[in-house]
This record gives structure tokens, C-alpha cells and sequence, in this order.
């Protein structure tokens, strides 16, 4: 029998952990906690709005106005929000071991924090605060 050396050892070991990490970031099927690439693609991301709930898990029906809302979330860590009457812009972080989205707005340093209770290559379900969600699909 012969024993491997701590070099081959620690080889084997980091291929196995580069294979599993891509594996699992390949896949587009709904993920644990997912990851910002899956937020934002590889340089930027449409999401616009689909569905939406009040905190006591009613429908609450999208506008038309609402319907053409979007937001690009770019690789870098900035997005940009427009509607047909206005836009805004600032930077996201997504926290996956926690599940937070948090987008604060450039020159008014609102930020808003989000839940995600959902999250794929296509899909993403944000919960607000008060409970009301806002499932986004990406364009």
C-alpha cells in the first residue's frame, strides 16, 4: 500500500472542493441560500416584478406602472431602478448565509433591506419588512 504525500493529499482535497463548489453553482434550480451571481448574471441582470402579496399573504395585484418597473442589478454591486417616470440608482449586497438583500440609494442613503425567501436563475421571491413579498423574474 502506498501513502499518499500532504501535497497529494491537499491536491485531491482542492479539486474535490472546486468540483463540488462549481457543480453547485452551475445549477439553475433553486438554491439553499444561492449567490449573487445568480442575482446579477455574470455582468448584469433584468428583474421585473410578477407577482405580489400583502403581509397577510393576500394577491395584491401589480399596476401596469408597476408591471413596467425594473431593476438591473450589475456584477459590481450597483443596480438601477426605473419606472416610466422616473429612475434611481445605488448599490446592492446580497447576503446569502442570511438571505438578505439590501439596496441603498445613492445621494439619499435610504436603504432597504429585503428577506429572500426564493431564489433561482429566473425567479427571486423578496419579503419585505412587514411581510409582504414580491416575486421578480429575470428578463
Amino acid at each position: 500500500m502506498k501513502i499518499a504525500s500532504p501535497a497529494n493529499r491537499l491536491f485531491t482535497l482542492v479539486c474535490l472542493v472546486w468540483l463540488s463548489a462549481f457543480t453547485f453553482s452551475s445549477c439553475g434550480k433553486k438554491s439553499e441560500g444561492g449567490n449573487s451571481q445568480m442575482i446579477s448574471g455574470a455582468n448584469s441582470k433584468v428583474w421585473k416584478a410578477s407577482k405580489e402579496t400583502t403581509a397577510s399573504g393576500d394577491k395584491d395585484k401589480l399596476t401596469s406602472e408597476e408591471k413596467q418597473e425594473q431593476i438591473q442589478f450589475f456584477a459590481n454591486g450597483n443596480f438601477t431602478q426605473t419606472s416610466e417616470s422616473q429612475s434611481a440608482n445605488g448599490t446592492w449586497m446580497y447576503d446569502a448565509a442570511n438571505k438578505n438583500l439590501s439596496l441603498t440609494y445613492a445621494n439619499n442613503n435610504v436603504s432597504e433591506n429585503f428577506k429572500v425567501a426564493e431564489l433561482s436563475e429566473d425567479d427571486m421571491k423578496l419579503q419585505a419588512p412587514d411581510g409582504s413579498t414580491l416575486t421578480l423574474k429575470a428578463e
